[in-house]
Parts: structure tokens; sequence; C-alpha cells
């Protein structure tokens, strides 16, 4: 593995060599970018026809793709991962860094070397030094991404091709809309060669999935390769569900403004169709923590702007993630039958992306005098889930159940990483695979013709009430001599970080781990919302 790394950073210096020789005899010209501050003064300022702001840049820098970079648990994760691999550290770091700080590592690509992490972090307050890293996902990057290896193996793992200018100064920047030659003039010489074009594919999904399709190196020890496994794959989920026909990804993560509106404050007429730039997600949890600790973590979002993209995205999650149902309450005797209906809502998995991320049910079950006389899956105030086995021990986890029959069984929709031992773990270039994926699947979904990198692992696999759109979990329960009427109230609980993620990072003395672990602590009821709800009732007989 060392010998091919060193054979493959070998190549990528002569190649960047041989590019600077032609750039010099003015045969080729290289990609270049700009920070987000050459746009913000003129995409901002922006309000729909109801008066809301809908301003992109404003919208955009309280976003987690502009803070992709300064997320604590990102910084963490990379951090383990070193500690973990420290013969792999600067390959890990290049890998981190392609999709966290593109700009910056796409610069280090041209040049032939490996891009970095920990060398820009600490943030200096000089943007100088670091800006480009700082950055994030930032608007030179997305909106100069060309389309010519969309959808390929080779354009996953933030491999995509940067656009090459037709001439110096001639950057062509990509967007929906059509521009008039004088106004694109404007935003060509304020930014120093940059020129707004019209193109379709910036509305492809096949441009998020460069970054949002990972496949992991597994590393046995020494830095031994051992494959890859599918770290986080939801374009795949997505094309593999009745979605492509419905939504792309932009639609629904980038909801479109009503009516008219300007794209631009300078001389920018009215369009219908433009989206906003807030790219809400699943991760309210680090917006939430970015805003408490933004002076620590260099964020440069207003409080009130970070508060506005956290509601944003619980209020997304909330009416537009799943659907809880529940069906046939019977109560006789002292048991009680239930069908818990869960639907995903969504065009992937649910929950999608970074493992760490599980969604739950949570069943209380109580008797006429409200008292409490059954309960599965509550949250402990330290934002582990009572009776789950993994929260209490790193080494085990929560099998899929069909039927839920006593307090101490939760159904937890999560991936479970194995390493090559078959060992849990949570340690990414560690694993190999997965030991259970019960992942909510989209609707149309069919689990049995899906491939391996998204297919459902563990007793889900098997369960005919497990299928496209949604999962049935029957409770049969003891409510001894609980007198009726019986009422059940169930909820589809969600993480984006799980206690057990978080937790394993406490053991390392790293900064960066311990930093997060305290963070994470502070906060831990912060850390879950309740997706979905529903109640129902029944007589005892």
């Amino acid at each position: 593995m060392r010998h091919a790394f060193q054979v493959l950073l070998a190549a990528m210096l002569l190649t960047s060599a041989l590019l600077a020789q032609r750039a010099a005899k003015h045969e080729i010209l290289k990609p270049d970018f700009h920070t987000s501050d050459r746009c913000l003064a003129c995409h901002n300022g922006l309000t729909n026809s109801s008066g809301q702001d809908v301003s992109i840049g404003f919208n955009w820098r309280a976003s987690i793709m502009a803070n992709s970079s300064r997320d604590p648990y990102w910084q963490a994760s990379v951090r383990r991962e070193d500690i973990d691999h420290p013969e792999s550290k600067a390959e890990i770091e290049d890998a981190c860094a392609d999709c966290h700080m593109p700009m910056d590592r796409y610069r280090a690509k041209l040049k032939g070397k490996l891009g970095e992490v920990f060398a820009h972090i600490p943030f200096d307050e000089d943007p100088k030094n670091n800006g480009d890293a700082e950055d994030g996902v930032t608007c030179s990057v997305c909106h100069q991404i060309g389309k010519g290896n969309f959808g390929k193996r080779e354009s996953f793992n933030g491999g995509f091709e940067i656009e090459t200018p037709p001439a110096q100064n001639d950057h062509p920047e990509f967007g929906p809309f059509g521009i008039q030659d004088g106004q694109a003039r404007i935003m060509q010489t304020s930014t120093g060669g940059f020129r707004p074009t019209a193109a379709a594919h910036i509305r492809d999904s096949a441009l998020c999935a460069t970054c949002h399709t990972l496949y992991t190196k597994s590393l046995g020890p020494g830095g031994k390769f051992l494959g890859f496994f599918p770290e986080q794959v939801p374009y795949l989920e997505w094309q593999h569900s009745d979605y492509p026909q419905k939504n792309s990804c932009q639609s629904c993560h980038m909801p479109e403004v009503e009516g008219q509106v300007q794209i631009a404050a300078v001389m920018g007429e009215p369009r219908v169709g433009m989206h906003q730039h807030t790219f809400t997600g699943g991760n309210f949890f680090v917006l939430r923590m970015l805003n408490k600790h933004s002076n620590e973590l260099s964020v440069s979002a207003l409080p009130a702007e970070l508060t506005a993209e956290a509601e944003r995205t619980t209020t997304f999650l909330q009416t537009q993630a799943a659907r809880v149902t529940i069906r046939n309450v019977s109560a006789v005797s002292s048991k009680l039958t239930a069908d818990v209906l869960v639907e995903n809502l969504t065009g992937h998995k649910l929950p999608t992306a970074f493992p760490s991320r599980r969604a739950w049910l949570h069943v209380v079950i109580r008797d006429r005098d409200g008292k409490t006389v059954f309960e599965s899956g509550a949250l402990n105030p330290d934002g582990s889930i009572k009776g789950n086995v993994n929260d209490l021990d790193a080494s085990q986890f929560e099998p899929h159940f069909r039927e839920i029959t006593n307090p101490d069984q939760v159904e937890i929709y999560e991936p479970i990483l194995k390493d090559s031992e078959s060992h849990v773990t949570t340690g990414l270039a560690a694993a190999i695979g997965y030991a259970k994926d019960n992942r909510l699947l989209p609707s149309g979904f069919n689990k049995e013709s899906a491939d391996k990198d998204i297919a459902v692992i563990g007793d889900a696999a098997d369960d005919p009430d497990f299928t496209a759109g949604s999962d049935l979990v029957r409770y049969s329960v003891n409510i001894a001599n609980a007198q009726g009427p019986i009422q059940m109230d169930a909820e589809l609980c969600y993480q984006p970080i799980g206690f057990r993620w978080a937790h394993n990072l406490a053991p390392y003395h790293a900064s960066e781990l311990q930093r997060f672990v305290e963070y994470y602590d502070s906060m831990p009821q912060a850390s879950a919302i309740v997706l979905a709800r529903a109640s129902a009732n029944s007589s005892t007989n």
C-alpha cells in the first residue's frame, strides 16, 4: 500500500510539473478560484414577492456547506483517524479535505501535492493565510464544476472536475439562468475574471453526488489496503428509488423561491425558479454547536443566521422526512398489541449519509390515569437511548426487530460498522462494511435487486414488513391490570450524532476530540428531535 501510494504521489508530481511547463508556454490554462467574499456583495439583499429575505450569501454563510471546515465533529473525526492510522495520515487528510476544504485541496492537487487539514487549523484571523481552507464548500467550487464525469465512479469522493477556462481571466461560473453580456462583464471585472455562464447541469443531482458519494479506504495494520466500503451513498440510494422521476437533490435541499426574485442586487432582472442556498439537510445539531461556540470555531455567520438555519433544518426534517401511523390497537386482558407503521418520505435511506446518524421508535403506553405501563426507546438525559445495548457496550448493537415485547428492546434504524475482525467500530478507516443496515428505504427501492453497496444488512433483509418506503413493527406488550381507555403514543426520533459515535472519541487525548466530547455532553438533549408522531386509543376487555 505504501509503495503504491508513493508511486501515485510521484505520478501526481510529474503531471503537475508537465502542466506547469505547458502553462508557462501558454499551451494550457489552469482552473482558479476566489473566496466567497467576492460573491456576497452582489448576491445579498435579495427578497421575494412577500418580502422574505432570500439572500444567497447570507443563507449560504450559515449553512453546513459554508462551515464544512469549521465543523468540530469533522475535525475530531479526522484527528481520530490520524491517530488510529498514523502511517496513512497524509492520505487520510487529503481524502477528508477533498470535500470539506475543496478549494484549498484542489489548488494543492494542481501543484501535485496532497490536501492538508490540520496545517490550516486553527484558522488565522488573517483570511490570506487560510482563507481558501476556511471557506468550506464555497461558491467558486460548486459553480465551476463541469459535467464531464457526472455520475461516474471517478466523480465520487470529491472527484469533480473544475472547468478549464477557455482564456486567461475567463473562468466560467455556471448557473441556471442566461445572463446578458453587460451584466456578465460586471461580474467578470469585479471578480477578476469569473464569468457567469448558463448551464443546465448545475441542477443535476450528479453534481451533488461528487461529494456526497464517499467510498472510504479500509485500512489494516501498518496501513494495509483492505478495499473500499460505502461510507455515504445517498445518491446511489436515490438512483435505486422512484425519486429520479420526481425530485432531484436540489429540488428538496435547495427549495425553490416562489414567484419572481432578483438573483443579484446589481442590475439583476427578476427571475422565476431561483433556488435558495440554505442546503437544509440532517445536521441541525452541528448548526446549534457552531452557534454556541462560534468564537472558538471561527464562525463568520451571525447568531441569528445560524439560529434561523437550525430552525429551517428542524422544520424541514419534521415536515418532509417521515410519517408514523398506529394500526390495529387491541388490549385484551393484560396484553396490548398494535402495529406501528413508519414511512420514509425522503428520496434516499432515512437516515442517510454519515453513519453516525440514527432514527428510532419511542413508544409509550399509558392507562386511563396517564400512568405509564410500558415504554421503549426513551432518550436518557445524557443523549443515550434507554435499552439500547450499543450505548451501554460499544462491542454490541441492537438487532432489527419485527416485534417488540419488552421495554429493553428498541427499534433503531441505523448503520452499524464492522472491522476486518467483525468487531463493531465507529472508525471509518477501520471499517470494511456493515454488520447492520436497516435504515428506512425510500419508495420504489427494491431490496432484492439492490447493489451490495446500498443493500439492507441483517434481519431487515428478510423482514417482509420492511420494504420500499416503510417498516411495520408489531408491539405485543404486557400492560398488567391497566384500566382503559389505553393510550399509545409513538414517535420517530432522530439524532445526527449518536451517543456511541460521540463517546467513542472520549479515550483520545487530542484537543479536537476532547473539545467535541465536551461540546456534546454540554447539550445532550439538543442532540435529538422528533421527526413524526402518532397516537391511538383502545379500551380494555
